[in-house]
C-alpha cells in the first residue's frame, strides 16, 4: 500500500461540490435553497398532519362508537310496538345517516337487510394511501335485537374511518394548495428582490474585467445597500490607487530614464572634459621624451625628469579622476569593508571635496553589513542627502547617524542649512532614495528641521539574514 504524499498529509482532501452546482448562478442557487427548505418543511408538515390525524381519527371512531351503541339499544327498546318486519325496515332506515360508523341489519337467518340507497360520499374522497396512513383499525360490535323474548335479528355497528379521512383530506388539500400559491407569491418575489440585491454584484464583475484589462480608469456608481456600497467605495478606491500608481511608475519610468540619460552625460563630459585632456598632456610629454631620447649627443637629463614629473601628475590626476568616476557608479570598498568603514570614508571624502563644511557621523551601532543591496541603500542615501545639504541648502555642518534600533535600520541625515522651501519639487534624487528605501519595505521621511532639514530612513532587518562577512581591508 502506498503512503499518502507530503500534499496530501498537509492538506487533507475535502467533499467538492458537484459541478452541476457550481455552474449554477447565485440566484438560482438561493432559489434551489429556498426550494429544498419548502420540500424540507412540506415533508415535515405531511408527517405531522399524518400523526394527528391519525390520533384524530381514532379518537373520533371510539367517541362515535360509544355514542352509536346507546342509540342503537334506544331506538330498538322504542320501536318494540311494532311488528318485527317492519321494526327491522324501520331501524335500516334509520340507521342509514350516520357518519363515522355503519349499522348492518340482519334477520334472524343472518340475512342482510339494507334496502336504502347508499351512504352519501364526500367530495374530497381522500385516495386509498393516504387513507392506508392514517385509518384505524376496524371495530365491529354486534348487538341482538329482541322483541319480547324473541331475538327477531341482529344490528352489526361497524366504524367507518373515511367520513372523518375525507374530512381530513379536504383540509389538507386545501392547505397544501394556499401554501403552494403563497410559496409561488414568495419564489417569485426573492428572484425579483435577489436579481436587485445581485445586480450591483454583477457590475463589480464587470469592473474587475476592466482593471484585469489594466482600464484603472473604471469606477462604480455607488448602491443603495450598506454592503454592497462598502465593496464599491473599496473597489473604487482600490481603483484609484492603481490608476495613481500607475501614473506614479509612469512619472519615474520618464524619471529613469532622464536620470541614465544624465548620468551617460555627465560621464561622457567628464571623459572628455577630464580624461581627453590627460590622455592627450600625456601623449605630449611620451613624444617629448621621445624627442629627448633620439636626440643626438647627450639626452638633457633635467628635461627627461621635468617630463617624467609631468607624467607622473598626470597619472595621478587620471587615478583621482577615476576613483571619482568609479566610486560614482559602484561605491569603493562596498561588501569589501565593514559599512561603518565605507561611511567613515565616505564622510572624508566629502570633507575633501567640501573643505568649507564639516561632516561628521555616527555609525557605532551599526553591524558589518546587511546585504549588498541594504548596504548599497544606505550608502546611496547617505551620500545622496549630504549631496542635497551642500547643494540645495548650502549647509556648514552635516551629520549623519546609523543604526540599528528594534529590529529596524534607522539612518537620520540633519543639516544646518536653509531647510526644505515651502515650494520644493521631488526631484531625482530624494525619488531615488524614496524608491530604493520603500523596495525594501522600508519608511522614507523628509521634515523640516530648526534650522535646515533632517531626513529619516527605516528599514526592516532580516532576522535570518546573519552578518555579512567583511574583510577589513580592501582586496
Amino acid at each position: 500500500m502506498s503512503s499518502p504524499g507530503p500534499a496530501d498529509a498537509s492538506h487533507p482532501a475535502t467533499p467538492a461540490a458537484p459541478r452541476f452546482w457550481t455552474t449554477w448562478a447565485t440566484r438560482t442557487r438561493m432559489i434551489a435553497v429556498v426550494l429544498a427548505i419548502d420540500a424540507i418543511a412540506a415533508l415535515v408538515s405531511i408527517g405531522i398532519v399524518v400523526v394527528n390525524a391519525r390520533s384524530a381519527v381514532t379518537v373520533e371512531m371510539e367517541a362515535s362508537l360509544a355514542t352509536v351503541e346507546p342509540l342503537v339499544s334506544d331506538t330498538v327498546g322504542l320501536a318494540q310496538a311494532e311488528a318485527p318486519g317492519s321494526l327491522l325496515r324501520t331501524l335500516d332506515l334509520r340507521f342509514q345517516a350516520l357518519r363515522h360508523v355503519r349499522v348492518g341489519l340482519f334477520d334472524a337467518q343472518g340475512r342482510s337487510l339494507a334496502t336504502g340507497p347508499s351512504v352519501r360520499r364526500d367530495r374530497y374522497a381522500a385516495p386509498a394511501w393516504f387513507a392506508a396512513l392514517i385509518a384505524p383499525p376496524v371495530q365491529r360490535h354486534e348487538l341482538p335485537i329482541v322483541v319480547g323474548t324473541e331475538r327477531i335479528g341482529t344490528a352489526r355497528i361497524t366504524t367507518e374511518p373515511r367520513d372523518e379521512i375525507d374530512e381530513i383530506w379536504g383540509y389538507a388539500t386545501s392547505l397544501s394548495l394556499a401554501s403552494l400559491c403563497l410559496n409561488l407569491a414568495l419564489l417569485a418575489a426573492l428572484y425579483v428582490a435577489l436579481g436587485r440585491v445581485l445586480a450591483p454584484l454583477g457590475r463589480l464583475a464587470d469592473g474587475l474585467t476592466q482593471l484585469e484589462r489594466q482600464d484603472y480608469a473604471v469606477r462604480l456608481a455607488p448602491s443603495g445597500s450598506r454592503e454592497v456600497a462598502v465593496i464599491t467605495d473599496r473597489f473604487n478606491r482600490v481603483a484609484q490607487a492603481l490608476e495613481e500608481v500607475r501614473a506614479a511608475n509612469g512619472r519615474l519610468n520618464r524619471q529613469l530614464l532622464t536620470a541614465q540619460d544624465d548620468e551617460r552625460r555627465r560621464t561622457a563630459l567628464e571623459l572628455h572634459d577630464e580624461f581627453g585632456p590627460c590622455l592627450f598632456a600625456l601623449e605630449a610629454n611620451a613624444a617629448s621624451v621621445s624627442r629627448i631620447a633620439e636626440g643626438a649627443g647627450e639626452p638633457d637629463r633635467p628635461r627627461l625628469a621635468a617630463r617624467a614629473h609631468d607624467i607622473s601628475a598626470i597619472v595621478g590626476q587620471v587615478q583621482a579622476l577615476n576613483r571619482d568616476l568609479l566610486n560614482r557608479l559602484r561605491p569603493h570598498g562596498l561588501g569589501q569593508v565593514p559599512l561603518p568603514n565605507c561611511l567613515d570614508l565616505l564622510l572624508s571624502d566629502f570633507s575633501r571635496r567640501h573643505p568649507e563644511t564639516r561632516f561628521s557621523g555616527e555609525f557605532a551601532a551599526l553591524g558589518q553589513g546587511y546585504g549588498d543591496l541594504v548596504d548599497l541603500t544606505v550608502f546611496r542615501c547617505i551620500q545622496e542627502s549630504m549631496t542635497n545639504a551642500v547643494r540645495h541648502g548650502d549647509a556648514r555642518h552635516v551629520f549623519a547617524q546609523a543604526g540599528e534600533d528594534d529590529g529596524r535600520l534607522r539612518v537620520t541625515v540633519t543639516d544646518d542649512g536653509a531647510g526644505v522651501p515651502s515650494d520644493h519639487r521631488i526631484g531625482f534624487g530624494l525619488s531615488g532614495m524614496r524608491e530604493r528605501v520603500e523596495a525594501l519595505g522600508g519608511d522614507f521621511r523628509l521634515d523640516t528641521a530648526t534650522p535646515g532639514a533632517v531626513v529619516r530612513i527605516s528599514i526592516p532587518i532580516d532576522p535570518e539574514r546573519g552578518e555579512e562577512t567583511v574583510s577589513a581591508t580592501p582586496a
